[in-house]
């Protein structure tokens, strides 16, 4: 290792000897001298904001501004205004004019972390700026000019992301000139139980306590872990123990507790909401289901209405409960679904089978309300039969034939249930 990384190393308070590391050390070296633009990938958490301060302080520009811009925290309604400053009166609330980033870092270095969350409003400009160096404020029609050198950051699929349209392909290679990659804390094995002991100094200073130590199958099972947080997470593992464990000697036992062993490897977590998930993944299926619940639900309260005004009677009922209760009854009778409605699926609406008496406001006998039975014979379209017969028979194979489970995963009664089953011949 040459003494110039190891200097940059140390002023830094970088930790670890993993090659891809060093490897992207000596790039960002290599190219402070420059004014070439710089983008440096990596996972969230793996330190990717060294990068544009070694370059910076490696630079002519050294002793002019640094600007670091959080691209994701900034609202996207005012990142042009952060970015490029506005004139008084460009908006509501511009009582003054104001510089932008750009203008105040004239000369010196600015750092775009999160670049790929910019909208696309915003890439446009700041290309501009990327090729000429020219940008205006915002409700200014001057050009100003400005001399900046542009490093970005980003843990997002750049590929991707131009793929889906979220960001400028020109605008990518004009960044990525230069791209430096930071490497993930878990292909770091060797660094991790060195960047656990700096850690662990660090906060022992800090909250006056002494350091934490670990045993041998210990310093074994923490280099074992993904950390999907990278450097960020096991910083913040080590000052929660340094402040909650009175034993300073840190067993596989007690690490075990805070990083349990189960998320070393990738794993389906099996229970019911991802289940549903994965079983009902078509966005057609996931309607059809709650279409399916709803009617359900209707009907069951069209039954248990009818149920209370039989054991009820008349006598509590007000004129505009009455109403209501006309209206819910004799809707399916007298509003056919429009072909234009969300709801219209080409065949006839449901059919009641047996009506019910129609409640009048001088009619105090409810004898004759029956349960409402709708009647199921549907085309062999996309209907709502087939996909509840499809839905059910699902449910009743992931469970094994447990009808009491299915019901649970359909949402429904298991009378409800059953009474399906047997209306379309599953009970076999």
């Amino acid at each position: 290792m040459s003494n110039e990384l190891q200097n940059i190393k140390n002023r830094f308070g970088i930790i670890g000897n993993f090659p891809v590391l060093n490897r992207a050390l000596e790039k960002a070296i290599q190219v402070a001298p420059t004014d070439i633009s710089v983008l440096v990938i990596g996972e969230s958490g793996v330190g990717k904001e060294f990068i544009p301060k070694i370059i910076h302080s490696e630079s002519k520009r050294k002793h002019q501004p640094y600007i670091v811009v959080n691209c994701g925290a900034i609202p996207e309604g005012t990142i042009d205004s952060e970015l490029f400053g506005h004139e008084k009166g460009a908006f509501t609330g511009a009582t003054a004019t104001r510089k932008g980033y750009f203008e105040v870092a004239d000369g010196g270095t600015i750092f775009l972390d999160e670049v790929g969350e910019l909208p696309l409003q915003t890439q446009v400009r700041l290309l501009r700026v990327l090729e000429s160096g020219e940008f205006m404020k915002v409700g200014s029609s001057q050009v100003q000019k400005t001399n900046v050198r542009i490093v970005a950051a980003t843990n997002v699929n750049m590929m991707k992301a131009i793929h889906d349209g979220r960001f400028r392909e020109d605008l990518y290679y004009r960044l990525n000139t230069v791209q430096i990659d930071m490497p993930p804390l878990r292909e770091r094995k060797g660094d991790i139980h060195l960047l656990f002991r700096k850690f662990s100094i660090d906060f022992a200073e800090k909250y006056r306590m002494p350091e934490l130590q670990l045993e041998p199958g210990a310093v074994h099972y923490i280099e074992n872990y993904s950390f999907p947080g990278n450097i960020r997470q096991l910083r913040n593992l080590v000052e929660q123990m340094t402040v909650v464990e009175r034993n300073r000697e840190i067993t596989v036992e007690k690490l075990a507790e805070y990083i349990p062993m189960e998320t070393h490897l990738p794993m389906v977590v099996n229970n019911q909401s991802t289940q549903k998930q994965s079983d009902f993944g078509s966005e057609r299926e996931i309607m059809y289901k709650i279409l399916f619940d709803m009617r359900s639900d209707i009907n069951d309260l069209k039954s248990l209405t009818s149920e209370l005004i039989k054991n009820r009677g008349t006598a509590d009922l007000s004129n505009q409960e009455k109403n209501l209760i006309n209206r819910i009854y004799s809707a399916e009778q007298t509003q056919p679904v429009a072909q234009n409605s969300l709801l219209y699926f080409e065949d006839k609406s449901p059919v009641v089978q047996s009506s019910p008496t129609i409640i009048s406001n001088t009619d105090d006998s409810y004898e004759d309300i029956e349960d409402i039975e709708v009647e199921e014979n549907r085309p062999e379209s996309l209907s709502l039969q087939n996909n509840e017969k499809d839905l059910i028979i699902k449910a009743l194979e992931k469970h094994k034939g447990r009808r009491n489970r299915a019901a649970d995963e359909l949402g429904i009664s298991q009378r409800t249930l059953y009474r399906k089953i047997k209306q379309y011949n599953l009970e076999d």
